[in-house]
Parts: C-alpha cells; structure tokens; sequence
C-alpha cells in the first residue's frame, strides 16, 4: 500500500467526541486508516514515542533527555524491535504486512499531523519515517520498565545496607509501576442477563493520553476499544459485539538482572565472564545528538546474558591486570576487570513480541477464540477477562515469564553461576473460573506464583465487596464503581492514632470497637483535635473532603519522620545507579508506598512509631489548617514539552489504594502523576449501552475541539457512550 495514497474503500466517522469510527474493504485497507487517522490526530505523540524508542530524544528535547536515551540504546529497545518484525515476517508474513499497511497509513497522515501541531515548530522537529519495526519498538518502549526490574535495584541496595532479613520490607506496588482496575460480572449477576465486562488501567498520565478510543471496521469484524496510539489493532480493550476482553497488569516478574564482569581486550573489545569462562561480548559505539549540546558518544556492550544497561563507563582508568576468575590465566594482556549490569528479558531473548496476537483479537468471536490468540502473548504479562453473548466467560494470565532460580527474582544475580540461567520452556499460566464475578486489580491472587511485588489488597477488596452487594448490575449503576473513593488503607494509621490515644487494638492491627474520641494524655489540645477528627472521618478521599485533606497531611508528616529515622540512615544516599531509575530508588517514595507495612514491622521500633505518630499530629495540629484534599491533590500530567501554565490542572479524588486511584507521593507532594489512564464498561448485551473516557480526549492537537473535551466528565467519573450506529455519526470528508 506504500506510495499509493489512500484506498477509496476506506471512510473515517467520528461520534460526537470525535473518536474515530474507520471503515474499508479488508483488513490491511483499515490498518492503513488506522495508522492514517492516528498520525493525523496524535503525529506529535507519535513522534515523540518513535524517538524514544530510538533513543534519539534529547536531538529536539535537549539534555534532560540524555539518560532516557542513553539507556534505550544499551537495552537496544529498536534493534530487538527489528528482529521481532524478521521473525515475524518469517513466521507469519500475514501479520506482518498488516503491521506494515499500518504503518504506511502512519506515513501518510504524518505530515498532514505534522501541519497541525504546534510542537513541531517549537521545537523545529520534523516529522520523519516509520519503518516496519517502529510500532514493535514502541511497544517494548512502553512496557520495559512495566515489570519494575529496577526494583531489584533497591532490595541490593536494602539488603546491603540495611541487611539481608530486610530484603523485601519495601514490598509494595510501588513508585514507577503501574497497575489497574478490571472486573467482570457474569449474565446471572446483571439486570440484561448479559455479562458486563468494566475496568481502568493505572498508568503514568500524559498529555495526550496513553489510550485512543478507536473503532474498526471491515468485513471480517466491526471492533470497539482502547487503542495505544502507534500500536495496530486493540492489544488491551475492546468488543467485538459477540466478545469483550479487558486486561490489568498481572505483577509478575520476567526480566532478570545479572552482575557482571567485563574487561577490556587490547584491541578495545570487551569479554565477559559467565558459566564457560571468558568470552567475546557485542560492543560498539553510538552517538547521541542533543540540542543545545555537543554529542554524545555511548558505548553500547551485550553479553550472552543480556544488554549492559549499568556500569558500562564504570571501567577503570588504569592500573595492574586483575584474576577475573578461575579460568582466567593471561590477564596480563588485558586491562583490570570491572563490574557490571546486564537486562535480560523475553523478546531480547526469544525474538519474539507476541503482535501476532493483535489481528487475531480483533477477529474474535467468542470467548475460545480470545483464550487461544492470548496463548501467543508475550509482555507485559497480564491478567485477562472476557465475556461474549453465549455466555462464556474467561479469567487467564497471558504472557511469557521465565522459569529460573528464585533469587533470578528478587535482587542482582551473579552472571557466571549457571544456576541463574533460564529454563527452555516457559512458567505455566494460571487460570480460574468466573463465579458470579471476578476482580483483578494487581493484588496477590490469580498471578501470585509469577510475582514477588504486588499491590496491597484495597482495591481488589472494596470492587468485590461492591459487586457482591447486588445481582442487578446495568452499565451505568456499575459505572459508579470506578467513583468510589472508599480508602481502607487508612485503617492502620487510624489505629496508631487512635493507640498514641490509649485506646484501639494494639499496633499493626484495626481497630476493635468504637474509637474513642476523648483527648489523650501526652498530645496538645490541638494535636488531640486532630486525632479527634481523623476517628470520626467516613475515609473516603473526596476531592471536595477537609478531613481527606487533614489525613493525608498528617500521613505526610509520618512518612516524613520514618524516612528520617536513624533506623534507614543507610538508605538516604542516592543508589549509584543511572538517573532513569531514580523513582524506584528513593528512600521518601519507598517509605511512603511502604508505610503500612512499616506501622506494624520492621526496624522502627514500636515505641519510635508512636512517638513519630504523636509529632505528626501535633506538627499538623499547630500548623495552617490543611485544605480539602481536592486543593492539593490535583492532576500533574507529563508532557514532552511541558505547558507553563501549571494552574490549569484540576483537582482531583481518590488515593493510591482507592477504586478512584490517584496516586501522589505522600510526604513530599499531593500532585498525582498517575490515574486512570482510561475507563470504560463493555456490555454484552448491548455494545450501544458500553461506554468510554480518557482524560483529555480524541485529539492531541492543541486547540482542537476534541483536544480535552472528555476531561469534565473523567473528573466526575462518568463516561462517554459509544456509538456504533453508522448514521448517528459524522462522515469526515476528505
């Protein structure tokens, strides 16, 4: 289809949310419109993904982006890319020209897009080429640092500087993951008799949103759903009319870290040291552009085990030749050795990303049929639900996870111990029946043999709870689900303060009986006020709540005094690790997503916690009143080029731990980075009576009618219906 413009069969829709509804004669002709429309709509987006996946950035964007950059190229996110695609073509050639039809309609739009997007000019970038490997390239981008390898990082660092009983203290669903909300209610539990499939995907929020509503359609399927824009297809949403499907992050753990250690060769290779012994690493050279700045050059090193990711430039300057292990007997010929770390992870390893699977989705026609195209999914690892109209219904894990030693798990793992290596076949996914209802939300649970971290059980609780109290569920009394700002992560920290009170269970524990509201001895008149208000407080994280407000500054104020307790002293040096991993290395973070587990357990001594309770609530107490959370809890987007006008953010509801999950950093600012990526609810009784949202909107154009549009109602928690009734929408001429 390259150079032929574009297919007369093909016809673009929009609803009035300007959501595209795109039609044509055969699959490759919608791939094509697919890639067309997205270029059109989200070319800056678009761009800004495909150099990140080069690792060329910081060429329009600047300095800042050096690490980013840097890091992608050692990893080598787009040359796995490429040999995916040559495999794919090998094996399968029928979905690798889909993916090129794709992005060919990519190609085609991207000046058009170009045209209409002012961060081209501002920053002079023009638009460049897609090739063939370019959407499997941004799909490893958006998802290598899903698995949360770098929090192996941090157990190094806590089991070496705080010790080894404390490895997994910090366990959480932590800073830098992310994670979502799915659930599926069976025919017999709603009012139609048809399944309702509902759910949100946690993520990093940017601006323009990391999801597309999209439809497509041709002869072979007509498919609602959530699209990642430069990816083909549905990989994570969608409705076929007879299937549903949705996913949340299973939390599992498939990429390893291995120490390593390198040396030089006189003739400036490198070997590494592994099982066998010595032998010859990958290395070459490749320069960075900045602007504003001279150009970078990077030493890019591979070993049998993986990419070099850590400790490249750590090689010493000098010096005499050093043993690098028991085979090693001509050292003399070679610089010393140093240390090092290498990533490892499956498609890097097996050539394989498991695209196949997109085209196979969209065909789907019952749940079976969803069930066998997953079998061929790689990563991220997700747990899966689906619903069609016979009433079947599917509860699965997908993805491809390793089977190697346990601590290959949990920390850095010697490279040269054979005992680390990864078996041939990979981990058995777990599966489970539906009955009446299912929840996935990241807790332990459906995924437990695969993971290490996994999120607290709040989520995963509270939608239960919520979905068993009726069996009359429509789409929109289910919608209210994703509202519910309930935080039963509060319980422990209301216990502390209800103990420094003298009355409550002891610590670690919820509350036994009533919690008395009178003033205790030991806090000031307004330390007990405090107290007072946060026993009587409903817990729900109301955006328009002055107690939400006053539980979350004195959570603050905790989680700034454990930080500063002597008992992690050693932890509050930066990590010597490459600034692109410091959200999963800082010790406030770590403390705050933690505290829970640090109210009951850990090196702070019981009297200390109570100690460090009775100074927050007088710090908070004494202070200015906090405001209603909603003041200071407000949306902080990323953007590539970053909007001064800061004010314009909303505030916002929910917590960490809630349904309506907005996650901030406690302790050190309110701002949420990290929400609902997108919402939706697919019904199997009627797909006109599903419905959708994002957080800003169909367009990543600014000024665009459809720019932001959806934002009022993402912040109220409703959504937008979808349409699928071709003449209650607009044909787009042109």
């Amino acid at each position: 289809m390259d150079g032929i413009g574009v297919s007369v069969s093909i016809e673009v829709y929009r609803d009035a949310w300007g959501v595209p509804h795109l039609r044509a004669a055969d699959q490759d002709e919608l791939a094509f419109a697919q890639g067309r429309v997205t270029a059109r709509d989200r070319a800056w987006q678009l761009e800004v993904e495909r150099h990140r996946a080069q690792g060329t950035t910081a060429a329009f964007l600047g300095a800042a982006e050096l690490g980013w950059d840097t890091f992608a190229r050692r990893s080598r996110l787009a040359d796995t890319a490429r040999r995916c695609f040559e495999r794919l073509e090998t094996e399968d050639p029928r979905t690798a020209a889909w993916v090129r039809a794709y992005v060919d309609g990519v190609n085609d739009g991207l000046a058009e897009g170009a045209g209409r997007a002012p961060e081209f000019a501002a920053t002079g970038l023009a638009p460049g080429r897609w090739e063939p490997w370019t959407p499997l390239a941004v799909w490893l981008t958006t998802h290598i640092l899903f698995a949360g390898f770098p929090t192996k990082l941090w157990r190094e660092e806590v089991a070496r500087r705080l010790g080894e009983e404390w490895t997994e203290l910090f366990a959480t669903d932590g800073p830098g993951t992310s994670g979502s909300n799915g659930w599926l209610v069976a025919g017999g539990r709603t009012a139609s008799g048809a399944a309702l499939v509902a759910g949100d995907p946690h993520r990093f929020i940017e601006a323009p949103g990391v999801y597309q509503q999209i439809r497509l359609a041709c002869p072979a399927y007509d498919v609602v759903g959530i699209a990642v824009p430069g990816i083909p297809g549905l990989a994570h949403f969608g409705h076929t009319g007879p299937v549903a499907w949705a996913i949340t992050n299973a939390m599992s753990d498939y990429q390893d870290l291995y120490r390593e250690r390198l040396r030089r060769l006189p003739d400036g290779g490198v070997e590494a040291y592994g099982p066998e012994g010595w032998r010859p690493a990958a290395r070459h050279t490749e320069t960075i552009e900045v602007a504003g700045g001279e150009p970078v050059v990077v030493e890019v090193i591979e070993t049998d085990r993986g990419p070099v990711i850590i400790g490249v430039d750590d090689e010493p300057a000098s010096g005499a030749p050093e043993d690098g292990g028991p085979e090693d007997r001509d050292a003399q010929d070679r610089a010393p050795a140093w240390e090092a770390v290498a990533l490892r992870y499956p498609p890097r390893v097996t050539g394989e990303l498991g695209f196949e699977v997109l085209p196979a989705l969209l065909r789907a026609r019952t749940v079976a049929d969803v069930d066998t195209a997953l079998d061929g999914w790689v990563e991220p690892v997700n747990v899966v639900m689906a619903a069609d109209t016979a009433g079947g219904l599917l509860h699965r894990v997908a993805g491809r996870v390793p089977v190697r030693h346990r601590a290959n798990t949990l920390r850095i793992v010697p490279a040269w111990d054979p005992a680390h290596a990864w078996e041939d076949a990979p981990a058995p996914l777990p599966r489970a029946e539906v009955d009446g209802h299912a929840v996935m939300a990241n807790a332990r649970g459906l995924a437990a043999p695969l993971g290490i971290e996994f999120a607290p059980p709040h989520r995963a609780d509270r939608i239960d709870a919520l979905l068993g109290a009726s069996a009359d569920w429509t789409p929109e009394s289910i919608t209210a689900v994703h509202r519910d700002t309930d935080n039963r992560s509060a319980a422990r920290l209301l216990a502390a303060v209800a103990r420094v009170g003298g009355s409550g269970s002891g610590q670690g524990g919820s509350p036994v009986g009533p919690l008395s509201p009178a003033g205790p001895d030991g806090l000031s008149p307004a330390a007990s006020a405090v107290r007072d208000r946060l026993l009587a407080w409903d817990r729900r994280m109301d955006a328009e709540s002055t107690d939400a407000g006053l539980y979350a500054a004195v959570r603050g104020a905790v989680v700034r005094r454990f930080a500063a307790h002597e008992a992690f002293a050693a932890l509050r040096e930066p990590a010597p690790y490459p600034d692109v991993f410091r959200p999963w290395l800082a010790l406030g973070p770590r403390v705050a997503y933690a505290l829970e587990t640090l109210l009951a357990a850990g090196p702070v001594p019981a009297a200390d916690v109570d100690r460090i309770v009775r100074e927050a609530l007088d710090e908070i107490g004494t202070g200015e009143p906090p405001a209603a959370w909603g003041v200071t809890h407000r949306l902080a987007p990323w953007q590539a080029l970053p909007d001064p006008d800061d004010a314009q953010w909303p505030g916002l509801g929910g917590d960490h731990d809630c349904v309506l999950s907005t996650s901030s950093v406690p302790g050190w600012t309110d701002r949420s980075a990290r929400a609902s990526a997108a919402r939706y609810v697919w019904d199997l009784a009627d797909r006109e009576r599903s419905g959708w949202i994002v957080p800003f909107g169909a367009s990543g154009v600014p000024g665009d009618p459809h720019h932001r549009d959806q934002l009022p109602l993402w912040l109220r928690g409703e959504l937008a219906p979808v349409t699928t009734d071709w003449q209650n929408l607009t044909k787009e001429q042109g």
